[in-house]
């Protein structure tokens, strides 16, 4: 980087609210330790405000991403540093959560995998890289992709929003500075303003907890809306450890009220499958007609139910 291009990008950083400096902590080292735990947690008090403001953007999003996911569309998360390893980690907890394929919601990183652990030097400046990441993975009209950046300018999540958007492919912006490229290059731009940081440029702190509160909603309320739970139930939970097989019973009690016997003997005539064995047990039909109509029913456990009982 050239000394121009080096006092360039410090005019740029100095204009955002996520770098800004604040006199009034300018001696917390100095203060005790439970000072400055109180400090940081009244902090963190302002964030589910800030995402509040957003809560319009945010459904308007989901119901886009909800709608390309329901014709066989794609999740992607994108970005560099704290943002990107925030949607990696998002994107790993829905197979588990939802059964998903580990296709149907992937997280990618500047820098690749390398990057979940250490710093990728100058992987979060390439918009051309981030371009050539989405190319490797086929993006396309049915996707959809999230660019995540608190300061709303990494050239890796910006260049893959308007890559993505050339392509065809949903686009959202999720940024924690106001009038921020990110937001203006996405389909939808959430932008959730929660303020300078504890640490000056810190925005592993409010601003990730940001962002991991709106990807929370993201995945969560679009698995809702894809039929992937049953009221409050993950009904499409896979069981591949004890935990969450004893979780598998007891979402299957929840849902059907039915006793110890029938649930071990749904879940058995079904492999398992929640969603499946409900079905059998609130439907009254056998594990292939519960496999039929939620095929049927492109997986949706309440509108089975109807067919079954109606």
């Amino acid at each position: 980087m050239t000394t121009a291009d080096s006092a360039r990008l410090r005019a740029q950083l100095d204009t955002l609210t996520t770098e800004a400096f604040r006199p009034e902590l300018a001696e917390i080292d100095r203060l005790e330790t439970l000072e400055i735990a109180r400090i940081m947690n009244a902090e963190d008090t302002a964030v589910p405000t800030a995402v509040a403001g957003q809560l319009p953007r945010i459904a308007a999003a989901i119901d886009a991403i909800a709608e390309r996911m329901s014709r066989g569309g794609r999740l992607l998360y994108t970005g560099a540093g704290t943002a990107g390893r925030l949607g990696v980690l998002d994107a790993s907890e829905c197979p588990p959560t939802f059964n998903t394929r580990p296709e149907q919601v992937i997280g990618v990183i500047a820098g690749g995998p390398d990057a979940m652990v250490t710093s990728v030097e100058g992987a979060e400046d390439s918009e051309e890289l981030a371009a050539g990441d989405l190319d490797r993975l086929g993006i396309g009209p049915d996707d959809t992709v999230v660019g995540v950046s608190a300061s709303g300018r990494t050239p890796y999540a910006v260049g893959a929003v308007e890559h993505a958007r050339r392509r065809g492919a949903l686009t959202v912006g999720l940024s924690c500075n106001t009038g921020s490229a990110l937001a203006a290059a996405a389909d939808h731009g959430i932008e959730i303003i929660v303020g300078p940081e504890l640490l000056t440029g810190s925005t592993r702190l409010k601003a990730g907890t940001a962002q991991k509160l709106v990807l929370n909603m993201i995945s969560t309320i679009t698995m809702i809306r894809l039929g992937k739970t049953f009221g409050n139930l993950m009904v499409d939970v896979r069981a591949s450890n004890d935990k969450l097989r004893a979780r598998s019973r007891r979402i299957v009690f929840l849902a059907t009220g039915a006793p110890e016997e029938r649930i071990e003997s749904a879940l058995a005539a079904t492999d398992g499958e929640v969603k499946n064995a409900i079905l059998t047990i609130l439907g009254g039909v056998d594990a292939p007609t519960a496999e039929k109509l939620l095929t049927e029913a492109h997986g949706q456990l309440r509108a089975a139910l109807d067919a079954a009982t109606g």
